[in-house]
């Protein structure tokens, strides 16, 4: 017999109140809050570099003396590693060993410390074709609310996988104040962040999370986006072009604030700071109305 791990789904449920028409979503605990940090949960099509957007993010707010924790929402369990300089383990993973009764974690088991003082969890995710990410998500901010990392944190940063496809991926939205979408300048990321903006718009009807912009990433222009953002109501919010010295920085494990100095790199740290500053100042967010799939389709291109 071929034995398989199991995760308890008790606290998977539909929700009370509908995020939309039909809409089936993951439920999370409503007495189990976040506290008073500022919450930002990383959005973005799978490989477009959200985890070296956060992570920067991450070392930019603690430059501003801020207390940071990221929290990686994904099983390939990365999102950190340029923090810590390794992979950590995931809370489902520790979970596991103790048979799920959180009760016998320490903090030290799930959480680990990063540059300049980063605090870095990785959720991980439910076995491949099994589970649901919100599930996660909901245990891991559990944790940390049980062991009281929350009350002494200013800005928690959620690195989300990927393509928003169901309830359990927009877990984070349930948390946050605002939404950052990363996306480069072409057809299928910016049909990614579409959406993004359509999963966003369907949480804030409940929820506080408002959409916080645009971040350009890999991309020497913007046209498209820009062309996106005008026609919905969204506005960029930084642009990092396709630098080899931001992927120099993940083959050397480290963030960009510790890489050698260059007028290049100094250029792309100061973007950075720019941003974690406005971010920290926040805004009223964006009420953006997500486009019709074709209509995204004749919209984007050259004339």
């Amino acid at each position: 017999m071929i034995e398989t791990t199991s995760i308890p789904v008790k606290s998977i449920q539909r929700a009370s109140r509908e995020d939309g028409e039909g809409s089936v979503q993951c439920q999370l605990d409503p007495n189990v809050k976040i506290g008073n940090a500022k919450v930002f949960a990383v959005y973005g099509k799978g490989g477009i570099g959200k985890s070296t957007t956060s992570s920067n993010l991450s070392a930019a707010f603690s430059k501003m003396g801020k207390r940071v924790l990221q929290i990686g929402c994904d099983p390939k369990h990365d999102s950190t590693f340029t923090l810590t300089k390794k992979m950590l383990p995931t809370v489902i993973d520790v979970l596991e060993t103790v048979d799920f009764h959180a009760e016998e974690l320490r903090v030290e088991d799930f959480v680990f410390e990063g540059y300049n003082g980063v605090m870095c969890v990785e959720a991980g995710g439910p076995p491949a074709g099994t589970g649901c990410g919100g599930y996660v998500v909901g245990q891991t901010v559990k944790l940390l609310k049980e062991h009281h990392l929350l009350e002494d944190t200013d800005v928690v940063i959620f690195d989300v996988l990927g393509d928003v496809v169901c309830g359990g991926f927009a877990a984070p939205l349930q948390h946050a104040d605002r939404a950052m979408i990363v996306t480069a300048n072409d057809f299928d990321s910016i049909f990614a962040m579409n959406r993004i903006v359509q999963a966003i718009g369907a949480k804030a009807k409940n929820y506080n999370v408002r959409l916080g912009g645009v971040i350009a990433n890999r991309s020497a222009a913007t046209d498209q986006i820009d062309k996106y953002n005008d026609r919905i109501g969204l506005k960029l919010a930084a642009h990092f072009p396709d630098l080899d010295v931001i992927r120099r920085s993940r083959l050397k494990k480290s963030t960009l604030f510790e890489m050698e100095y260059s007028p290049e790199l100094e250029a792309v740290q100061k973007e950075y700071m720019r941003l974690a500053a406005s971010m920290w100042l926040g805004g009223e967010g964006y009420s953006a109305v997500p486009m019709k799939d074709r209509d995204i389709f004749d919209l984007l291109g050259f004339d």
